[in-house]
Parts: structure tokens; C-alpha cells; sequence
């Protein structure tokens, strides 16, 4: 009878969560919600601890599915929809016990219906939600796939129930749960890789039999309009779809390599992307900054960082800070990464002679007050900009500089005047993108003199920091997430005339510390410090003299 103890009652007995909490969640739940889901979606308690009670009260043994040896041949004593519906994945049989991963191992109803339809004793152990879900896809879905893959496959083969159809919606799928940016798909000589990049690091998750690989590839090129017979020259094409409600955009690039064409999907989440300036993760004083930067009527205000800081992330939610009726607002992109409501976006097209150059001549005559420019790549461009920054116009663009203040030297090595540079820039935001800590297992530890030093040089002190340990919740990696490091650098008066006065990059650095430049590096180890992420991942973001 020990064991048919009310989940809220073990959470109230280990203090973790009150009475008055616990009357509240069960008022406020949904019908078919879960307590234990319910009062972690509320904040009042996180999954490891949800698991660790069980563990412990219960004496249920916690797993790690990642590492775990799934016997797949038990994935037909259950249907995949009772597994979704119940949250439950079969483990492995030893007699005449059936071990099962559960989220909820107090759901008896459950137990006792895969024991009568088995006939089988049943063993739970506990699991994380997530990544029972993620191994119902995976186990499932292989069956599945590979169930067919003896017969030969048609390209045109691409009902519904086509195995590559199946496939390709299986690997979007986990792309999505694994909150991937990017799907690369690398055929090598007997077998095919299913790679996601999750928190900018590449891994891969699956391995996929050879002879599914055309039809495959077909699929994805049928659903991003691009020329299926076309198997020797790199494609470019987009997929729109929805997925469980939400609006994914895809971006698709295919290159022929030695052993086949090899497909790399990065995955534009609409629902995601228009942040608030508030969620961009700048502290107080360049949040500030920025806002000032962008409500000024004209002025060159420019992104940096390289490729994957999440500049275009940036410049978007200044769009959106700026989007309002009165204003005229125009883009222009290659590509248009995300449709904004209420402004005007334009998509570079060179084949017919749009480039960035030629459309930003003909956006100055559509009267608008606010103009983006995806990337300034050349003088052309780079020449337009500063000029529509100096005739009235504010000017929001991304550049390819290590610093804020590369951007000037950038700037005239393109071939713009000094003077026109020192007259037009306002603002440069710097911007880097590193992994966010694990909260539910991340490790305090008392610094070393070297990381004690390195934070008083920066007028920074310390008694403790967090460093990565890792658990089954971020996938033994120790991180979750991204966030972003910025320095934000403003164009005054005195930095101006020292610009025209051509002085050293060091001299203008100095210049924008002295009048309270926070850099990369500062702004990174204040969010070591804070605890956001960890000394490791800045000193690998930022590389500075």
C-alpha cells in the first residue's frame, strides 16, 4: 500500500512544494494533465526533482535512455499511440518481467493495462518526459521505416505512407523536440548519418540504411520545388510547413559530394524568432544602449559577430521594437529568413539583377524612414548605406567583424571615406552566442587564483562560479540553451573627431572603455559570474588581445 501514495503528498512530505501550492495546481490543471507536469509547468517544482523524489520515496530506479540498451523487438507488445498517450517506452523482458520507462511511475491504471494485455509483470523505472517521447520516435519509427526497405523504392513513390515520406517527417520531427537549428543529412559510402545541431554543437543521432537514401532525397527535393533529375550541381529551395501547430520555414541546401548528395535543412522556427529586446539577453546598461542606438531617427547602427551569433535574431527584434503605424520600414535580405508583419521585405535576387546595391537605390524612393539590409557585403552597398544614413535615414545592418570596433576599420577598408564613416555610424552592437548552463545540475566551485585574477582584471570580484557537470535533463552535456554576450559601442562626438583624426584601433578601444564600453569579455563573465554559463564557454567565444 506504500506505493499507492498520492504524488502530492511524497512532494509535500520532502518539502518541496506546500499545501496551498499543491491545492492551487490541482484547481488551475488542465483535465488530463498530470499533477507532477502541472506543478512543473507552474515553476514550483523541476523535473530532477520530480524524479529524484520518486526515486527515492519509491525506490523506482531513475534512467538515462541515451545510454540505455533498448530492446526494440518489444516495441510490438505496445502501440506507439498508447505509448505517446501514456508516456511509456518498453525496455526489456527477462522472463516473465517486462521493464518499462515511465514519466509517471504512480500511474497504476497504466501499469495494470500493459499487464493485462501482456500478461506480463511489469517493472517501472523513471524517465524523463522528453526523452521517453524522443525514443517512442526514434524505436518506433525505425521499425517502420525499416520494415519496407527491403523492397525497391521508386522516387516517385511519395504517398503518404512512402517510406521516405514517413522518414523525412520523422527527422523534422526529432529535429523539433531536439530544438535543433540545423539537419544535416551525410550520405558515406554504405550508410547515411542523421546529424542535428543543438546548441551549436553537431551530433548525430541516427544511422540510416543505404538503400532508402534516393527516395529520401527525392522527397526533400519534391517538397523544396527543387529539380529532382538534377544530382550534380548544388540546389538551394525552402520548405513552409506546420508542425504540431507551429510555423516551421526551412531552409534547404544540397551539395553533390563524393558519395552522394548531401542535404543540411536549418530550421527557422517562427514561433521563436520575434523576441523582445527584453528576451535578447543584454544587460541593463547595453539594453539601454541599444534601445537609444535604434530610437534615433537617422544613423548607421551595425550588427557584428560572425556567422551563427544570432545577429539577424538582433536586428529582427529592433524591427519589431520599431514597427509601428507611422512608420515606413523596408528590408531587404538574402534571404528573407522570417516574414514580419507590417513591413516591407525584399528578397535579393542577383540572377536578375537585384542585388543588395540596385534595391536599396529603389527602396530610397519608396520614402522610408527605417531600412535593413541583411548584410553589407561590398563598397557598393556599404557606400548606399552610409549615404542613406547621412540623407535622414536610420539604418540597420549586419557586418563580419571579431569587435565592435572592427567595424570601422571594416567600413574603410571597403572603400568608404573616413569622414563619411566617422559622420554616419551611430552604434555598433558586437554579439556572440554561448551555451547556457544546465539549471538543474550545473556545479558551484571555488575559483583558482588564475580565474580570480582574470575577473579583477576586469574590476570583477568573485567568491564562487558554475562549471558543467551534466544529467539526463541536457543530455549529459551539462548545457541547455544559448544566450548572448554583447558589447555595444556608441559613435560620440570625441570618438568621432578621433576617427577623423585616423588614430589606432587600440586608441579607440581605450577611448569607448574609458567611457564605459562594457566588452565581449566583461559582459561574458558577469554572466559567469551570475551563474548563466560558464568561464569555459566565453574564453572559447571571445578571443581577445
Amino acid at each position: 500500500m506504500e506505493k499507492r501514495k498520492r504524488l502530492g503528498d511524497l512532494l509535500i512530505e520532502s518539502r518541496l512544494i506546500t499545501q496551498e501550492q499543491l491545492k492551487e495546481t490541482l484547481q488551475l490543471k488542465k483535465r488530463e494533465q498530470k499533477i507532477g507536469d502541472a506543478l512543473v509547468e507552474r515553476g514550483y517544482i523541476n523535473e530532477q526533482q520530480l524524479i529524484e523524489v520518486l526515486e527515492f520515496q519509491l525506490g523506482i530506479p531513475h534512467v538515462t535512455l541515451y545510454s540505455y540498451p533498448v530492446d526494440e523487438s518489444l516495441t510490438s507488445l505496445v502501440s506507439k499511440d498508447f505509448a505517446l498517450r501514456h508516456v511509456i517506452l518498453p525496455l526489456k523482458k527477462e522472463g516473465n518481467v517486462l521493464t518499462i520507462a515511465m514519466s509517471d511511475p504512480m500511474d497504476f491504471y497504466t501499469i495494470d493495462d500493459i499487464r493485462l494485455s501482456t500478461g506480463l509483470t511489469i517493472s517501472p523505472v523513471i524517465a524523463k518526459k522528453d526523452e521517453i517521447i524522443q525514443s517512442i520516435y526514434k524505436y518506433y519509427d525505425m521499425k517502420e521505416t525499416f520494415s519496407e526497405q527491403d523492397t525497391v523504392i521508386s522516387p516517385a513513390n511519395t504517398g503518404d505512407n512512402a517510406p521516405a515520406v514517413r522518414l523525412v517527417d520523422q527527422i523534422l520531427t526529432s529535429g523539433l523536440q531536439l530544438r535543433a537549428s540545423d539537419i544535416h543529412i551525410d550520405p558515406h559510402e554504405e550508410k547515411i548519418l542523421i546529424r542535428y545541431r543543438v546548441d551549436g554543437m553537431l551530433r548525430t543521432e541516427r544511422v540510416i540504411s543505404k538503400n532508402i537514401y534516393e527516395s529520401l532525397i527525392a522527397r526533400i527535393k519534391i517538397m523544396a520545388n527543387m529539380n529532382i533529375t538534377e544530382s550534380r550541381l548544388p540546389q538551394d529551395g525552402r520548405i513552409k510547413l506546420k508542425m504540431y501547430a507551429t510555423p516551421i520555414d526551412l531552409r534547404i541546401s544540397i551539395l553533390p559530394t563524393l558519395h552522394g548528395e548531401k542535404v543540411v535543412m536549418r530550421i527557422l522556427d517562427l514561433s521563436k524568432v520575434l523576441k523582445k529586446l527584453a528576451q535578447l539577453d543584454f544587460n541593463r546598461t547595453n539594453l539601454q544602449r541599444f534601445v537609444q542606438l535604434i530610437e534615433r531617427p537617422q544613423g548607421l547602427v551595425l550588427i557584428t559577430g560572425p556567422t551563427g551569433a544570432g545577429k539577424t535574431s538582433t536586428l529582427y527584434a529592433g524591427l519589431h521594437h520599431l514597427n509601428k503605424a507611422e512608420v515606413n520600414i523596408v528590408t531587404i535580405e538574402d534571404p528573407v529568413e522570417y516574414e514580419l508583419e507590417g513591413i516591407n521585405q525584399v528578397q535579393v535576387n542577383p540572377q536578375i539583377g537585384l542585388t543588395f546595391a540596385n534595391g536599396l537605390r529603389s527602396i530610397l524612393r519608396q520614402d522610408p524612414n527605417i531600412i535593413m539590409i541583411g548584410e553589407i557585403r561590398d563598397q557598393e552597398t556599404a557606400d548606399i548605406a552610409v549615404r542613406s544614413a547621412l540623407t535622414g535615414h536610420l539604418v540597420l545592418s549586419t557586418l563580419h567583424t571579431n569587435s565592435a570596433i572592427a567595424a570601422i576599420p571594416r567600413l574603410i577598408d571597403m572603400g568608404v571615406e573616413p569622414y563619411l564613416v566617422a559622420s554616419s555610424l551611430s552604434g555598433v552592437v558586437a554579439q556572440r552566442l554561448v551555451r547556457k548552463l544546465c539549471r538543474d545540475c550545473r556545479e558551484e566551485y571555488e575559483p583558482s587564483e588564475m580565474e580570480i585574477d582574470l575577473f579583477q582584471k576586469r574590476g570583477i570580484s568573485i567568491d564562487h562560479l558554475y562549471r558543467a557537470k551534466g544529467c539526463p535533463l541536457c543530455r549529459q552535456t551539462g548545457y541547455s540553451g544559448r544566450m548572448a554576450i554583447q558589447e555595444v559601442l556608441i559613435v560620440d562626438e570625441s570618438l568621432k573627431s578621433l576617427m577623423l583624426n585616423n588614430s589606432s584601433m587600440q586608441h579607440l578601444k581605450n577611448h569607448a572603455s574609458q567611457h564605459g564600453m562594457i566588452s565581449l569579455a566583461a559582459d561574458g563573465l558577469l554572466k559567469v559570474k551570475m551563474g548563466y554559463t560558464s568561464l569555459e564557454e566565453v574564453l572559447s567565444a571571445v578571443v581577445e588581445s
